[in-house]
């Protein structure tokens, strides 16, 4: 279902103050397309509010489904686990259920050399990619010491699709902390995609490509032959389901 191709007459009218496709990414102030980098704490749902809906109960995986690759997962006392294997494809552990506009938020702490993300609205089709998860991923990595290599957490990528990145202007790298819980909040409303890390502003995106509908992904990405196995584990997992449109 690719929904968001018509915008209303409003819609239209503001976003054509911005990019085609992305709005500001470092929020208020900001000219369209200009990321400042600086440290907005403002603007995020509000995770202690009513409506909030645990996603993970304390024994088991009961709603969820693993997709694509052969990445163990498994619940450790409510917090998901998943644990890289060589050999394998990128792997996800994905919703059952599909959701439309919603929030999320979530704790992630992953080993520094394992990338992962956060599908949202995506979907599986046996005749697309031989049933590869396609859809927008929030990035999650650690920070790196790489300057060719930076962190970019936060930002979405169009995952299976051939797109590629959705965020065009990365240049938050340094939200993570390495070897700690990290906080994550996404809002999805209509074809807006907005992410905060740690309390940070990263992404704020419109994208009318993609699905009006979906699932949500848990990914563990395929590793390199002789890597060890890596980790990442997910804590507090919620979702606020919102009325079409917010």
């Amino acid at each position: 279902m690719f929904g968001w191709r018509l915008l209303t007459i409003a819609a239209i009218a503001i976003t054509s103050c911005l990019l085609p496709r992305q709005l500001s990414s470092a929020g208020t102030g900001s000219r369209p397309g200009q990321n400042s980098g600086s440290d907005l704490r403002i603007a995020s749902p509000d995770i202690s509010s009513a409506g909030w809906k645990p996603m993970v109960e304390l024994v088991g995986l009961l709603g969820w489904v693993p997709r694509n690759g052969t990445a163990t997962y498994h619940n450790d006392g409510g917090q998901i686990v998943g644990r890289s294997v060589v050999g394998s494809p990128t792997s996800l552990l994905c919703t059952e259920k599909e959701y439309a506009d919603f929030e999320l938020t979530f704790e992630v702490l992953l080993d520094d050399k394992l990338n992962s993300g956060v599908q949202v609205r995506s979907f599986s089709k046996k005749d697309v990619n031989g049933g590869r998860v396609c859809g927008p991923q929030i990035e999650i990595e650690a920070l790196s010491d790489d300057p060719n290599n930076a962190c970019e957490s936060g930002y979405i990528y169009s995952e299976g699709t051939g797109r590629g990145w959705l965020s065009e202007n990365r240049i938050i790298d340094d939200v993570m902390i390495n070897g700690q819980w990290n906080r994550f909040v996404i809002r999805v409303v209509g074809p807006r995609i907005q992410t905060w890390v740690n309390g940070r502003k990263v992404e704020d995106l419109l994208d009318e490509n993609s699905p009006a509908t979906g699932f949500i992904g848990l990914q563990v990405h395929s590793v390199p032959n002789g890597t060890p196995p890596l980790e990442v584990r997910w804590r507090d997992l919620r979702i606020r389901e919102l009325p079409t449109g917010g």
